[in-house]
């Protein structure tokens, strides 16, 4: 029987998993339709509280699992959708949020009740989303069913009924829309040689490297390759000493010093531009970069990250990208260009406002968050790039950092 894995089964592979590289399960229904039962019986753990109160689930709770033989998922379980307090619609509407990053939503619904308008409203909300679903008619062993929705599966959470053949479907259906790709494609080769360089300033994290860094050795690792980390200052030793380079990848902070110390012959990139191509969105942001070149007193700019993390005094996004804008453009006053700010899983409602978008390399969202952004921006006719391809751009190296993916 397919299930769910503790840390004893598939542990490494389930704590080792980015979220960002996890399938997204998301549960929506009314208030004691069952979703906090259903989350435990699903998972085996009691991770959501459960009680008759409505309401008891007042914010969306997220779990990391391995879901057999999937792989790596995140659940995420909602507040109920029919919760009318001030509050509650404000919770509900943000919960909503989570359509968007969903893989498969999980539509729980109470089998011992006729459907309500709230439900009906919410069905036609995902029909519309183009997003996989299944409803789910959980509390089946209720002496007669009542809800009239096409429910794809009944089950009862507290008795077990039917819980694994509802793993097995949420498996089969992600496995089914599941894409093997690699963050490198085939910019390089087994054995390759690839010379990563990542600054150690202030903004990098004490002990450890960033996300993005990590999952392009493993993978380099994983296909047999040999990773070389470097500082910049480093370089100029590194290329004396090692022959066959294929590859540098570099933090996009330092592109320009990266690109004045590696020999032409070399192909470079950065991390923040492979990860564009890995989510799916390399072309609409490079094509975006341009209108660098046309902003204007006054305009606004947002500078948006995937991630949530404490701002250093030289941090890439709020410091460096504004300062390397301004001097692009010539416009230095403070006053001459507006930038504002948004990180983790907050983006405007609103984007009219802006100028331009300039994205981090989004590796903590998963690929449905990244293209719904772009797919929100490019609506409302808002053109969005991203770090690495901005800051190649404005250094006049955009064409040599575009070059090792030309062929992917």
């Amino acid at each position: 029987m397919q299930g769910i894995s503790g840390s004893s089964m598939g542990g490494l592979n389930m704590n080792t998993t980015p979220v960002g590289e996890r399938a997204s399960i998301v549960i929506f229904g009314c208030c004691n339709a069952g979703k906090s039962s259903l989350i435990n019986a699903i998972t085996s753990q009691n991770i959501a509280i459960v009680s008759d109160i409505r309401g008891t689930t007042t914010d969306p709770v997220k779990k990391t699992m391995e879901l057999l033989p999937f792989g790596p998922v995140v659940i995420t379980d909602t507040p109920g959708l029919d919760d009318k307090s001030t509050l509650g619609t404000l919770r509900v509407e943000k919960s909503l949020d989570f359509i968007n990053q969903a893989d498969l939503i999980l539509f729980v619904v109470d089998a011992s009740r006729e459907a309500t308008s709230d439900e009906l409203i919410f069905l036609d909300k995902i029909k519309s989303s183009d997003k996989k679903y299944l409803i789910v008619g959980n509390k089946c062993d209720c002496e007669i069913i009542k809800n009239d929705l096409k429910v794809d599966i009944y089950v009862s959470a507290l008795k077990d009924i039917n819980i694994g053949k509802l793993k097995n479907m949420i498996s089969d259906i992600l496995s089914a829309g599941k894409k093997e790709k690699t963050i490198l494609g085939n910019m390089m080769k087994e054995k390759d040689i690839i010379l990563l360089v990542t600054p150690i300033d202030a903004s990098a994290p004490k002990g450890r490297l960033i996300l993005p860094q990590q999952q392009v050795i493993r993978e380099i690792l994983d296909r047999h390759g040999i990773a070389i980390e470097v500082q910049v200052n480093e370089i100029k030793d590194a290329l004396e000493r090692i022959e066959n380079i294929s590859l540098v990848i570099c933090d996009s902070q330092v592109f320009k010093e990266v690109d004045e110390a590696v020999p032409e012959d070399i192909p470079l990139t950065s991390f923040s531009i492979i990860f564009a191509n890995y989510k799916g969105a390399l072309q609409s942001l490079y094509s975006a970069a341009k209108v660098l070149d046309t902003l204007k007193r006054g305009d606004r700019i947002l500078i948006s990250e995937g991630c949530t993390h404490h701002r250093q005094c030289e941090d890439i996004g709020s410091v460096k990208i504004p300062k390397l804008v301004r001097k692009h453009t010539g416009l230095f006053d403070e006053d001459d260009l507006i930038f504002e700010f948004s990180s983790g899983g907050e983006f405007p409602k609103d984007v009219s406002m802006y100028k331009m978008i300039i994205h981090c390399g989004a590796c903590m969202l998963n690929e449905n968050q990244m293209k719904t952004r772009m797919k929100f921006a490019k609506e409302r006719e808002i053109p969005m790039t991203n770090y690495g391809i901005a800051i190649a751009y404005m250094n006049g190296i955009l064409k040599r950092a575009m070059e090792p993916l030309k062929n992917i």
